[in-house]
């Protein structure tokens, strides 16, 4: 990652101050990134409980001026292929012409009251760029009850790449705060790289 810039510098301490293997998604996130310098950056940390054990989990999201890059680190308890607890880390650098839809739920309380500039309660930040599709199918049926033929299947298929909700009980307003920032930053990107 370019040295002198502060928004790489903000993206390292971000990483560090989530205390989640710092070194080891440093090093995955700054080969990801290269030389390009950081347009805008989310770092998010989620804890799961998973029947005995507890896991976390970090998704680190980075802007640059050509291209979205998803880190995901996971960590593994031991088991039969390893003896010892583990962690996976991977990212995905995609190209900003790539990406086909962005898309940030808001959830506001008492809506009536609400004044622009609030944050809200949580958000679900959705990105799709074809990677991931969901194919949700049903049995196609008509209007006649007493029907019995088969009518075949219907159904939709659904870009759902990535999905990450920040809460600002779970998460803190300032992490709420810097997904609505990033969400922004992407959006911006992707309409001035369509162009």
């Amino acid at each position: 990652m370019a040295k002198t810039s502060t928004t790489t510098q903000g993206l390292r301490a971000a990483i560090e101050r989530s205390g989640y293997y710092p070194a080891l998604v440093g090093e995955a996130v700054e080969a990801a990134v290269g030389g390009e310098p950081v347009r805008s950056y989310l770092v998010h940390q989620e804890t799961t409980f998973d029947q005995n054990e507890v896991r976390r989990h970090v998704t680190v999201l980075v802007l640059t001026g050509n291209r979205f890059i998803v880190s995901h680190t996971d960590e593994q308890a031991a088991d039969d292929t390893s003896p010892s607890p583990y962690a996976t880390t991977s990212t995905e650098s995609v190209k900003l012409g790539r990406i086909s839809s962005i898309v940030v739920s808001r959830v506001v309380a008492n809506p009536e009251q609400y004044k622009p500039g609030t944050l809200p309660r949580e958000i679900v930040l959705t990105i799709g760029w074809g990677a991931v599709s969901r194919i949700d199918l049903e049995p196609a049926a008509c209007g006649d009850p007493n029907c019995e033929a088969d009518h075949g299947y219907t159904g939709s298929s659904t870009a759902d790449d990535l999905s990450l909700r920040v809460s600002e009980a779970g998460d803190g307003p300032e992490t709420v705060r810097q997904a609505l920032t990033f969400a922004q930053a992407l959006s911006e990107a992707t309409a001035d790289s369509a162009r």
